[in-house]
């Protein structure tokens, strides 16, 4: 469900960026308005663009309330500032590890061969 809200969120912005690009500027914002003609009168566009810009508006906010309460049902109970304060001091880092030199020693044989696979012994 999340994923078609997701999609239809995605086309909704899509559609809305291309309708407002659509729209003929009103003060020349970047001086490229204007031109007009065609069977609609240049109101009459502006109108049903405005309108149609309305209608993608709300229902971009709408998927993106909608959208933003599916995040929240799948969050933690906790803050990501709670992980961070909770989280465990890590250990003062030494120049050389320790290293269990025992568990490297090869099992007694019972013939007493020295080639025998180093294993590790079970404690």
């Amino acid at each position: 469900m999340q994923n078609v809200i997701l999609i239809i969120h995605l086309l909704l912005a899509l559609g809305l960026i291309g309708v407002v690009l659509l729209q003929r500027s009103e003060g020349g914002g970047l001086g490229m308005g204007g031109g007009g003609g065609g069977a609609m009168s240049a109101r009459g566009a502006a109108t049903a663009l405005g309108k149609v810009t309305w209608i993608l508006a709300i229902a971009f906010i709408i998927t993106s309330i909608t959208l933003t309460v599916f995040a929240a049902r799948n969050a933690e109970g906790t803050s990501v500032l709670d992980r961070i304060t909770d989280a465990p001091a890590a250990a003062p880092a030494t120049d050389t590890p320790e290293l269990d030199t025992d568990a490297l020693l090869p099992p007694p044989s019972a013939d007493g061969a020295a080639d025998a696979p180093l294993v590790p012994r079970a404690d």
